[in-house]
């Protein structure tokens, strides 16, 4: 996620300058375009801050919804509840954002548009849905359908995060002993059985000759390898490097496909969500299309077209491939019985559930596999440094 700096025209307020964190320029011009604005520039922003990840929000805006909706049923209007989420609040970023959402209250602007002048703390999905709300005059029900969203996207996002801890953890110790071994133990080895020469095993030979390598140029081979992460972790950043290394992910069998499925039930889940808000479809399309993959973008923007001529939602998502064998058959139960919102969003709960159970399969293989061949690695590094003392033990018998 990177910041881009926009300069756009809303209506009859003039020039804007905003700010928009986005996968790239493109996912920022949706994002300004989905808010209202007319986008006139767009630039990456060079400040330390947009080179430095976020380590924590501006402003929980899930627990501000919960704590916002809980005051409005109780009674209070919306000034009042945020009045009185202003002066309990104790961390100054936040209280400031809440101010500055009851200044453009007092100014008579929207609560809409008081959240769009906080683009750095409300997403556009969050706007959209208090837009939508502002229609009906429902308020706690849009924020709490909002809340209720966000955490199911938590869960799946936990679930996936928790199931690749433990092979991090494992990658993470074994390739740090393996280079222990490699930049420390080997070179050591190396002074014992230097004038035993030809008389080591052809891989033993090999396996000194890199800790004499290592031993001679450590400095030089510590800058290499700092350089290169260095510029692997500038690479990332790039949205073409990830949208290659996507690519690549994207044809391997069974990974690939399944994440598609992930990628497209966000997508539903969200839509739903916004349907179900009041948002008009073509709208809906446009501000979750970032969720997808650029190659999923792209038939999204062909199933937008296809709806607009008219053709129904599950023959555009399907004839540009944006559904899934069960999918499709929801979406044509939800065009019948009118309730597509609702739908789209047990396709989500549905293949939610079937990535979980996956990754839950996936990890169990993959963990005892992953200990072996690093077990593997690293037992043969030490058999490869011991074998010369195993053959000469073995001559002297």
């Amino acid at each position: 996620m990177m910041r881009f700096e926009l300069k756009a025209l809303k209506g009859r307020q003039g020039l804007e300058s905003l700010r928009v964190d986005a996968g790239d320029a493109e996912d920022a011009i949706r994002q300004a375009s989905a808010q209202g604005y007319t986008v006139l520039s767009v630039r990456r922003s060079l400040s330390l801050e947009a080179l430095v990840p976020r380590t924590s929000a501006t402003l929980a805006v899930a627990l501000f919804s919960q704590e916002l909706v809980a005051l409005l049923e109780a009674g209070l209007n919306l000034v009042e509840a945020l009045e009185t989420l202003a002066e309990k609040e104790e961390r100054a970023e936040a209280e400031k954002v809440i101010r500055g959402l009851l200044s453009e209250l007092y100014e008579g602007r929207s609560f809409s548009r008081a959240l769009a002048a906080f683009p750095h703390v409300f997403p556009p999905l969050y706007i959209a849905t208090v837009i939508a709300s502002e229609r009906t005059g429902d308020l706690p029900e849009a924020m709490s359908r909002y809340v209720a969203y966000q955490s199911q996207l938590d869960v799946v996002r936990k679930k996936l995060v928790s199931a690749s801890v433990y092979p991090a953890v494992l990658l993470i110790v074994g390739g740090g002993v393996t280079l222990f071994l490699l930049g420390y133990v080997v070179p050591r080895f190396s002074h014992i059985y230097e004038d035993m020469g030809s008389q080591l095993p052809l891989l033993s030979r090999w396996l000194l000759s890199w800790g004499q390598l290592i031993e001679s140029h450590g400095i030089t081979a510590l800058i290499v390898v700092v350089i290169a992460l260095a510029v692997a972790a500038v690479l990332v950043r790039e949205p073409a490097v990830r949208q290659r290394v996507a690519a690549q992910v994207w044809r391997l069998p069974a990974i690939g496909q399944r994440w598609r499925t992930y990628q497209l039930a966000r997508f539903y889940r969200t839509l739903g969500m916004l349907l179900r808000g009041g948002t008009p479809i073509i709208p809906a399309l446009t501000m979750t299309s970032g969720l997808l993959s650029a190659a999923l973008q792209k038939r999204l923007v062909g199933a937008a077209a296809a709806i607009k001529e008219g053709r129904s939602i599950s023959d555009a998502m399907e004839g540009n491939d944006l559904v899934t064998p069960v999918a499709v058959r929801m979406l044509r139960v939800g065009e019948r019985t009118g309730r597509m919102g609702e739908m789209m969003e047990r396709i989500a709960t549905f293949h939610d559930d079937e990535v979980a159970r996956w990754v839950d399969i996936f990890t169990r293989l993959f963990e005892p596999l992953l200990m072996a061949v690093i077990g593997i690695v690293i037992g043969i590094i030490v058999v490869l440094m011991y074998l010369p003392i195993f053959e000469l033990a073995g001559s002297i018998q």
